[in-house]
């Protein structure tokens, strides 16, 4: 017998037994896959928080509004669109929120700080301008895009991970005020809109807060707006750019009765309340056609 040929059948045997033993292991994955198959075909999946909100024009001007920045969160308020502290509010709030369909707007402060936000220790020295209009709060330098965009994004993350469609821009008017720095209307102009685009790129539609003086520059940049007392100081009309191109006005007055005020709101399209500057759960809304 040639040298070797009885070490062939050995060979085959072992390749042999080298294959069942794959296949018992393909067999015993397979065998848990089965297994774990139906576990995760039982599970009830929770819904994202999917596409930035829409604001469709037919129905968006009939929608009432709820500004809440302090006190308990009142989730009965008969309002179609909340908007709450990203921070303050929980995830099984705006869970909550987005079960009974409504829509969710965040406020972000972009053009300011205040020295016990989680995030104050990344804003350097450099971007910290005078006092803000809020209690020791400080303005920020809008010119030092590459330094501010990876704190705002992650704010606007932090809107997005809790559940909210939307953002509102909070202190984009610097310019308007002694910031500290010579900001100019271009300035802020350039920032604001890069904002709005960073909102989008993040999957949250932007509102702008305010900044009237940019409102018609800004309307095409933004889906809807929010307003503080134009009515007191003779605003409202300057706010149309946004009603006339079919996006919302969420408006808000602090003083005075809304039989005198909600004839004016109303009529310009905005959907308007009555409200206390502490933006707790108290609200008067005015009636919609």
């Amino acid at each position: 017998m040639p040298p070797g040929t009885r070490e062939l059948p050995m060979r085959i045997r072992l390749r042999r037994r080298a294959v069942r033993c794959r296949l018992r292991r393909a067999l015993s994955a397979g065998a848990v896959l089965l297994l774990l198959i139906p576990v995760y075909g039982c599970r009830v999946e929770l819904t994202p928080p999917g596409a930035p909100t829409a604001w469709p024009a037919e129905s968006a001007r009939h929608w009432q509004w709820q500004w809440q920045l302090s006190g308990p969160l009142d989730p009965n308020v008969d309002a179609d669109v909340f908007l709450l502290d990203p921070v303050r509010t929980t995830t099984a709030e705006t869970a909550d929120l987005r079960a009974r369909d409504r829509r969710l707007v965040c406020q972000v402060h972009v053009g300011s700080l205040l020295p016990d936000d989680a995030d104050a220790s990344r804003f350097p020295e450099t971007v910290r301008g005078a006092a803000g209009h809020r209690p020791g709060s400080r303005w920020l330098d809008v010119r030092q895009w590459d330094t501010l965009e990876p704190v705002l994004a992650d704010r606007m993350r932090l809107c997005r991970g809790k559940g909210f469609g939307a953002v509102v821009l909070a202190d984009a008017d610097g310019y308007l005020h002694r910031s500290g720095f010579p900001l100019g209307f271009d300035d802020q102009l350039v920032f604001n809109r890069r904002l709005a685009t960073l909102a989008r790129s993040l999957d949250l539609s932007p509102g702008l807060l305010n900044d009237v003086p940019q409102v018609a520059a800004l309307a095409p940049d933004f889906d809807f707006a929010v307003n503080e007392e134009c009515v007191r100081l003779g605003l409202c009309a300057k706010l149309l750019a946004f009603t006339e191109a079919g996006k919302p006005v969420f408006h808000v007055e602090y003083t005075g009765s809304t039989t005198d005020f909600c004839v004016t709101t109303v009529g310009y399209g905005f959907t308007s309340m009555r409200k206390e500057r502490t933006l707790d759960a108290w609200r008067i809304s005015c009636a919609l056609p």
